[in-house]
């Protein structure tokens, strides 16, 4: 197994911003909600809180499928959230999402606690992952239903190449250079059930749904 390289936390270049804005991520960003909603099957309500919510994307895709739902987005680049205004402008479901600035593990929710939160591609940024869960557990209801999906890191050099090469091949620079960075930053799903295990939160669930990504998901210690 390759060891870890952790990358940059935040996306702070404006031009690295706008090409994550306007790349077409539909069909992975969707496949994000489509994965919550087989794992928590039913509504969803009230306010959900979206960790690493970079432009927005996957926050409105997720307030258009739950419509009795808000979420409240946060991301500590400005560069990406300003790059997310021409997502929000006109979007249906823009009025219910709200996208605001902050870095973990100061940041919180202003709506706290959120009995439903999710996280997309964030958890590979962080230099040090406890503080992703510290905050779930932070921020959370007692039973809140939790959902991370992100990406994992391939065993050899070899292996990320290809995937590049596969997935990327036709990217911008820029999109193609950070996908390389990210899955030499990633997590194995053993790393990620040792920090859940440190976290109190073992009880949540490690699945690998492809050949680069995984999903982490469970309700929060307490009352459902």
């Amino acid at each position: 197994m390759i060891p870890r390289q952790p990358e940059p936390e935040l996306m702070l270049e404006p031009a690295q911003a706008r090409a994550y804005a306007e790349a077409d991520f539909a069909a992975p960003h969707e496949g994000f909600v489509d994965a919550f909603a087989e794992v928590f099957p039913g509504p969803v309500t009230g306010p959900v809180l979206d960790l690493g919510c970079g432009p927005g994307d996957v926050s409105l895709r997720f307030a258009a499928r739950y419509p009795d739902c808000e979420v409240d987005g946060l991301d500590g680049a400005p560069a990406m959230l300003a790059a997310g205004d021409a997502l929000m402008a006109g979007h249906p479901a823009a009025r219910r999402v709200h996208l605001a600035e902050g870095c973990l593990p100061e940041a919180r929710g202003t709506r706290a606690p959120y009995a439903t939160i999710i996280s997309n591609s964030l958890l590979h940024h962080l230099h040090d992952p406890a503080v992703l869960w510290q905050a779930i557990r932070r921020d959370g209801a007692p039973g809140a239903a939790v959902f991370v999906m992100d990406l994992r890191r391939p065993d050899s050099t070899e292996s990320v190449q290809a995937l590049v090469a596969q997935y990327a091949a036709d990217d911008p620079d820029v999109l193609r250079r950070d996908f390389e960075h990210s899955l030499h930053a990633a997590f194995t799903p053993e790393e990620v059930r040792a920090q859940l295990a440190a976290a109190g939160l073992d009880g949540f669930t490690v699945h690998v749904t492809s050949d680069r990504h995984m999903i982490i998901f469970g309700h929060l210690p307490g009352h459902r």
